[in-house]
């Protein structure tokens, strides 16, 4: 099975950025602008892994987080947040909810090692 990775940004340039550097990968890419089109498409699609932003239009990244791990159908599924957010305060709060946390502008190569981390971890589970 292809893994499949859900983008959750508003930034369309970013995005693309982010399609272009995974798409060598063979990951199956999907993509979501805002908080409840990533909720639907996390639950329609159970993507492998979630890459997150925090500052989204309607819903922020972290309150789709904590919903999508209320439910058994998508709480088990691995989430990086991104940010331009900075601080302790911010990591601390990340740390919680997610498996990881990327500052943007992002280190891409640590990034696309770590996802590659955390979808072996998530399939020598399953």
């Amino acid at each position: 099975m292809v893994p499949r990775i859900l983008i959750v940004d508003d930034e369309n340039d970013f995005i693309e950025l982010l399609q272009y550097k995974l798409a060598g990968h063979g990951y199956e890419l999907v993509v979501a602008n805002d908080g409840v089109h990533a909720l639907s498409q996390a639950r329609l699609l159970k993507p492998s892994l979630i890459l997150l932003d925090i500052l989204l239009p309607d819903l922020d990244g972290i309150s789709v987080c904590e919903i999508l791990h209320r439910q058994p159908a998508t709480k088990k599924i691995p989430i990086i947040f991104m940010s331009a957010l900075t601080g302790d305060v911010t990591k601390r709060t990340v740390a919680m909810h997610a498996e990881d946390f990327f500052t943007k502008p992002l280190d891409l190569p640590r990034l696309e090692k770590r996802i590659g981390e955390l979808l072996h971890h998530k399939s020598v589970a399953e």
